[in-house]
């Protein structure tokens, strides 16, 4: 019964994309068919999460009754569950932030007859791409919301998001042309597109092709992910966008990418090993974001390159090679999605608020607007990782992590025929992954202090050691201060940064699910088995 739940979490997306299009300016309409959809897939997701969890392996479900390889087929387990669930949640409170602003703006920046039809064409192609059971099916999400990523970088027409949106879609078609490019090879060398099956034909295939398929895939996975340094694209076209959809990318898209590695590492190519090459890209990674960072005068690019910046946690978790990595992994994810999605629609507010988004130009917003304080103060010192919130515990999961795969520990459990990379190398991701963890807290409190604590009135000719180094967003612009903020936006950020909290207090039995879903990752063959339960040529 529950397998017929599967296909809805992109169907009724797309059906919700014809409806709302179908009903043009019937905004309240529009509205009312977004958030039912985003709600039924969130709650879809959490009865196949429950299912799959309880069961131990996934559902497997092919499309049309065409059996794979032969079809296309969908798997959810546990990885694919939690990744849709905390996307749906993410999706369906952007969107109730997106029509509070809306509401208050009288939809210039996000119009109803172009907003909710796209915003609910690319969560299909989310969610399609977490389920997707064959590469083509995965390359189609990603071009269903790279395409839909297009119309929304680009809304309201202004010269600043034309450029960014141009940016943004070659860097697109580049990646994607890697992707298809990959498909066709590992197609013609194997005679497949079926994930479960190429886990078994890869294994046969002479090592050099091997490496070549194998690195071509993470080229293409990795400038979605933004990992260095294929991530020099993305600080120049994220901050241009509405905030909304700023929000979207920025907790989203890049872990689509993060996810496919995952699989492409562990069920792809499980018997590979560059863990070497993971541990050095994640620890370049983490150093050239957080360094961009530390320059910049607007939070939205100063979080632009945090985000970047952390991706590299993400990389090193999966360069440890090991379930306990890979669990920390998945955990950090989770807490990186929730966190940088509430900080740009935290930004929003700062910025309808205080007419700018830069620290050269902010001030007094505690007194202003104390709940405001309160909204951007508890997820940036999540994302900076103080103690006890989520950001800190995903970290000390991957330091310790880390500490173990060095130590040589008995009890760590590898992926496949993987090994961790030189004791000497993992011990100085550790490093640079505790120092970019004290920069980002540095950044962001520098930020608080400025635009929170500092009193208005000495805006005019400040001078400080705090911003002598930073430097203002190219063709940054102030915006007409709002001093009221509309209810919708207030509660949509409010339930997103409870949402935050809520990963700490159930930071036990989350990081126990993390474990699980590893675990099922642990071993190639439990993927293949839930697509062919009977054995595989």
């Amino acid at each position: 019964m529950t397998d017929a739940l599967v296909p809805l979490m992109v169907l009724l997306p797309l059906l919700g994309a014809a409806v709302a299009l179908m009903l043009g300016r019937r905004q309240r309409a529009q509205m009312a068919v977004s958030t039912a959809v985003l709600a039924a897939v969130a709650a879809i997701a959490a009865v196949l999460l429950a299912q799959v969890d309880a069961s131990g392996s996934g559902i497997a479900v092919a499309v049309g009754a065409w059996p794979p390889p032969f079809g296309i087929v969908l798997v959810v387990d546990r990885l694919s569950a939690i990744m849709i669930i905390i996307s749906a949640l993410m999706l369906l409170g952007v969107l109730v932030y997106a029509v509070g602003q809306g509401i208050a703006d009288q939809h210039r920046e996000t119009p109803v007859s172009i907003f909710h039809p796209t915003y609910l064409i690319l969560s299909a192609g989310v969610f399609n791409a977490f389920i997707a059971g064959d590469l083509f099916n995965l390359y189609v999400g990603f071009e269903i919301l790279l395409s839909a990523s297009y119309v929304l970088l680009t809304l309201g027409g202004t010269g600043e998001r034309i450029r960014a949106g141009v940016t943004y879609i070659i860097v697109s078609l580049v990646s994607s042309l890697f992707f298809l490019s990959a498909i066709a090879l590992v197609y013609g060398a194997t005679g497949t597109a079926n994930i479960a099956q190429l886990s078994v034909r890869l294994a046969e295939l002479p090592q050099d092709v091997q490496l070549i398929l194998h690195l071509l895939l993470l080229i293409a996975f990795g400038i979605k992910a933004a990992v260095f340094p294929l991530s020099f694209w993305l600080p120049d076209s994220y901050p241009t966008a509405p905030a909304p959809v700023t929000a979207v990318f920025a907790g989203l898209l890049t872990k689509v990418g993060v996810y496919a590695i995952i699989r492409t590492e562990t069920v792809l190519f499980p018997e590979s090993d560059l863990s070497t090459l993971f541990l050095v890209i994640g620890g370049l990674t983490l150093a050239v974001g957080i360094l961009g960072a530390l320059t910049q005068a607007d939070i939205k690019r100063l979080l632009s390159f945090t985000l970047v910046s952390h991706i590299g946690y993400m990389i090193f978790g999966i360069g440890l090679a090991s379930v306990a990595g890979l669990a920390a992994t998945i955990y950090y994810v989770i807490h990186h999605i929730s966190v940088q999605t509430t900080l740009f629609l935290t930004t929003g507010l700062i910025e309808r608020f205080g007419g700018s988004t830069s620290i050269t130009r902010l001030g007094g917003l505690r007194r202003a607007s104390p709940m405001l304080a309160v909204l951007f103060f508890v997820p940036a010192m999540n994302l900076g990782g103080i103690p006890p919130f989520s950001g800190f515990l995903g970290k000390v999961g991957l330091f310790v992590s880390g500490a173990d795969a060095a130590g040589g520990t008995p009890a760590t459990e590898t992926l496949g025929t993987s090994s961790p990379g030189p004791d000497w190398l993992i011990w100085t991701v550790v490093a640079i992954g505790a120092a970019t963890s004290l920069v980002t807290l540095y950044a962001l409190a520098r930020f608080w202090n400025l635009a929170f604590w500092r009193p208005k009135a000495e805006l005019e000719g400040y001078r400080s050691r705090l911003i002598d180094s930073v430097q203002e967003a190219p063709a940054g612009a102030t915006v007409v201060a709002t001093r009221t903020t509309p209810v919708l936006m207030l509660a949509a950020t409010a339930a997103l940064v409870a949402l935050t909290l809520a990963l700490t207090v159930f930071a036990g039995p989350l990081f126990e699910l993390s474990s699980r879903a590893a675990e099922n990752l642990r071993d190639a063959s439990v993927y293949v088995s839930i697509v062919f339960p009977g054995g595989v040529r």
